[in-house]
């Protein structure tokens, strides 16, 4: 029976020429090997399935190929071959994972002082260096620094901050990066067509890049899952069953329901998401990159691919949304599946994530046709009010009020202490010039006391120059209270400078080249 090779191994880089999404380390160590300029220690850093334990294999070909020190590797001496099948006996490959203590660091170090069987040099590859023990990282410190010349070491990580500076200072460190999307899909596509495996379309090959993370050894077994899924064909309804991954009409769906704020509508979907057994998780996440589509369709409508199927609907969103609607949005679902694992389960803190986006979303987004941007706002507003001046009574009572008036009068009363937060926590039933019914909740119904009632009073017969009809109510809250207004304005501004945070280039540099992440907590508004 013929034994199939996983793809993984099979398509594994032989030389630097191959490798994908490393061109800084390969001119690097390219420039070193030509110039003869070789250091004893090197270090490579980066996620899983980047290319590290590659490398060290590469830089071995060709430290000891036949042909001589060279940055080609010749592939077919028996050095290079031997490499390459995991058996020369001149690479020592420790995994430090399994190999934590002292004693095993102290015989590798003893064996280093003996010359090469057969080749230049002998090459020491460490994975996973971080998990070694204290002792073994101090025995290791005195031929890291002074290792016999024919020794070469490549150490490798996944977690450099846990290599002590000792170890850092004495190698030269490259930081491998997470491979890009569009270069996965490309090697994918390239292995697909070399195997003789049909592909319906790039979008299947676009979700296994995006679900591998960067990693091109956990996109290969990806697609490797998928050929034997899909019984020797690889197409996007196939990955999508195989990875959970949500199908886009859903997500498409739901932001339609947004637009016509129909709550019914979004639970109806979200129980049949439910039903498919669909991740809410893997929904946040696809609903988040959806949303970075309208917002590119909005800003630089040339970044859209105008072949992919859903294009007209995506353009149809874009327009149907502002895009600060699009923002807001997006920063709630990236909050929403933060919080996730801390919901009552995921369907809760699925549809709460999209209950706040109904809620938060501004009362004239129904009207939108791609007004100014500063026509758009979150609330209504009133204009404020002088109140160094007195108003004529005759002209106070003329002004048409509404109850959407109550949180900005509220506000401008001077109102302090107790007789405020009742103020604050009422809602307006009606509101004229001359009469105001105020409907105060039952948790604060305590507030109800008649001085801070006469203040309120007198504070309204001032403002608008006439006695006033106040009357005060317990019952459901429908609207929004000022206190309520100011909580989500507060929100909002959050939820803005977040967003101004993730997308400043700085700090998208700075998270790219240190493999850093935000702390979103940390974040405040400017007041």
């Amino acid at each position: 029976m013929l034994q199939i090779q996983a793809l993984a191994r099979k398509w594994r880089p032989k030389n630097f020429s191959e490798l994908s999404g490393q061109d800084h380390v390969v001119r690097a160590l390219t420039n070193a090997l030509e110039q003869n300029r070789l250091h004893h220690a090197y270090l490579l850093t980066g996620t899983r399935g980047v290319g590290k334990t590659t490398i060290a294999r590469i830089l071995a070909k060709a430290l000891n190929c036949e042909a001589g020190i060279t940055s080609m590797p010749c592939g077919i001496c028996t050095a290079c071959t031997s490499i390459d099948g995991g058996h020369f006996v001149d690479m020592i490959e420790l995994d430090a994972a399994s190999n934590t203590q002292v004693d095993s660091m102290r015989e590798l170090l003893e064996n280093a002082l003996y010359a090469p069987t057969s080749s230049r040099y002998k090459i020491y590859i460490i994975d996973e260096v971080h998990m070694l023990s204290k002792s073994a990282f101090n025995a290791m410190l005195k031929t890291l620094e002074e290792p016999p010349a024919h020794v070469k070491f490549v150490l490798a990580t996944t977690d450099p901050q846990k290599i002590p500076i000792t170890v850092l200072s004495r190698c030269l460190q490259f930081n491998l990066k997470q491979i890009p999307v569009t270069q996965i899909v490309t090697h994918l596509k390239y292995i697909l067509t070399q195997e003789g495996i049909s592909c319906d379309d790039e979008a299947s090959l676009q979700l296994l890049a995006r679900a591998a993370q960067g990693s091109m050894r956990d996109a290969l077994s990806m697609l490797d899952q998928a050929i034997a899924f899909g019984q020797g064909k690889v197409g996007e309804a196939i990955v999508r069953e195989m990875l959970g991954i949500i199908d886009q009409h859903y997500l498409y769906d739901l932001l339609d329901a947004l637009a016509q704020k129909s709550g019914s509508q979004i639970i109806r979907l979200a129980d049949e998401m439910e039903a498919c057994c669909l991740s809410f998780d893997n929904a946040l996440q696809e609903l988040a990159a959806l949303l970075h589509r309208i917002t590119l369709a909005q800003t630089v409508p040339e970044a859209i691919d105008e072949s992919i199927p859903d294009h007209k609907r995506l353009f149809t969103l874009a327009k149907t949304f502002t895009p600060d609607d699009i923002q807001l949005f997006y920063q709630i679902c990236l909050h929403g599946r933060t919080d996730l694992s801390l919901a009552p389960d995921e369907y809760a803190g699925f549809t709460m994530t999209l209950m706040r986006m109904l809620i938060f979303m501004p009362e004239s987004m129904s009207q939108h046709s791609h007004s100014p941007v500063t026509d758009r706002g979150v609330e209504h507003r009133v204009a404020p009010v002088n109140l160094t001046t007195k108003p004529d009574a005759d002209a106070g009572r003329s002004v048409n009020k509404s109850v959407d008036d109550w949180p900005t009068l509220a506000n401008q009363l001077k109102l302090t202490g107790m007789t405020k937060m009742l103020a604050q926590h009422s809602e307006a039933k009606f509101f004229s010039a001359n009469r105001i019914e105020l409907c105060v909740p039952e948790i604060h119904k305590y507030l109800l006391e008649k001085a801070y009632q006469d203040k309120i009073q007198a504070a309204l017969d001032t403002y608008f120059g006439q006695s006033v009809a106040l009357q005060f109510s317990v019952g459901n809250i429908t609207g929004m209270t000022p206190a309520a207004l100011q909580d989500r304005e507060k929100e909002t501004k959050q939820l803005q400078a977040v967003a101004a945070i993730e997308q400043d280039p700085i700090v998208q540099e700075l998270m790219e080249d240190f493999d850093a992440r935000l702390i979103v907590s940390s974040i405040k508004p400017i007041q």
